[in-house]
């Protein structure tokens, strides 16, 4: 059984970003290597069970994106990838690291590395999960072999669409009652892997449906017009991790950019985009290897 991580485990505080944008940050209080967690678009400090428990041996910190969970709407309007950076800048300053290693997930992964290679001073190492550092709508529904012009346009589509009908349904996308049996659900219907803890699924679930939906499409349309990262120029020791059926970050194209990156570590493991939920011990251990490669 893993480990379920509950709320009280986690601490939240508030960090002001370089625009004044006040963001919800939080951390686990942990005595240990310093971490800082590039989470998915919209997601929780709950989708990382083994990596925020207080026993993990790591100090991890992290923050909801502006809009969610807390963090405010920015006032300036700045939602695009630079805008992550500089919240990023911020949690890391707030908490005093100097250069961590940065475990992202999904979008958090175009932050990650875009932050590498212009300040690799400021980063030991990246695991990334889940996610392509650049162009990420192209290499969206590959495991259904739909080519990437088009999976990119559909994507993009759908998140324009729901800019609109976000608004509709965010009455109801709240008020969704997450329990034990409707995760359980889900999971049947292979929208997660069924090795995913149902606990950790339900909470990162029930926190993902309090982001409004159309707020959400604009955060993913903005993160959509990221250029790819030039990743020869990343000069720190990296892992990737896929997943087989992964829809949102596909298998093939992870493989390729660890391709491009000097040194890079890749490794493929069953399951969906949610890998950070459903196989948080390969997350672990895959961390802990890097940064023993950190420190060599």
């Amino acid at each position: 059984m893993q480990p379920v991580i509950q709320p009280a485990l986690v601490h939240f505080h508030d960090v002001v970003s370089a625009d004044g944008t006040t963001l919800r940050a939080w951390g686990n209080d942990g005595d240990g290597p310093q971490v800082v967690i590039s989470n998915g678009l919209g997601t929780n400090p709950y989708a990382w069970p083994t990596i925020l428990q207080p026993d993990s041996g790591l100090r991890a910190v992290g923050w909801n994106h502006r809009g969610i969970g807390g963090s405010e709407r920015p006032a300036s309007g700045r939602i695009d990838v630079e805008a992550h950076l500089d919240d990023l800048v911020a949690v890391m300053d707030d908490a005093g690291m100097e250069r961590p290693v940065i475990v992202a997930w999904s979008i958090g992964v175009n932050v990650a590395f875009e932050f590498a290679v212009r300040h690799p001073e400021r980063v030991a190492g990246i695991l990334a999960v889940a996610g392509v550092p650049g162009s990420t709508f192209s290499t969206m529904l590959e495991p259904w072999k739909v080519p990437p012009p088009v999976a990119e346009q559909i994507m993009v589509n759908l998140a324009r669409v729901t800019t609109v009908t976000g608004h509709g349904l965010a009455p109801f996308t709240s008020r969704i009652p997450w329990t034990r049996f409707s995760v359980n659900l889900l999971k049947m219907a292979g929208l997660f892997s069924s090795e995913a803890d149902s606990a950790v699924l339900q909470s990162v679930v029930q926190e993902f449906c309090t982001s409004h939906p159309a707020w959400y499409a604009h955060l993913a349309l903005e993160a959509a017009r990221h250029d790819r990262v030039s990743l020869s120029q990343v000069t720190v020791p990296t892992t990737l991790i896929a997943g087989t059926k992964d829809l949102l970050a596909g298998p093939g194209a992870m493989r390729s950019a660890a391709e491009r990156i000097p040194g890079a570590r890749y490794r493929i493991v069953e399951g969906t985009h949610f890998i950070p939920v459903e196989r948080p011990d390969v997350v672990l251990d895959e961390l802990r290897r890097l940064i023993e490669r950190v420190r060599e």
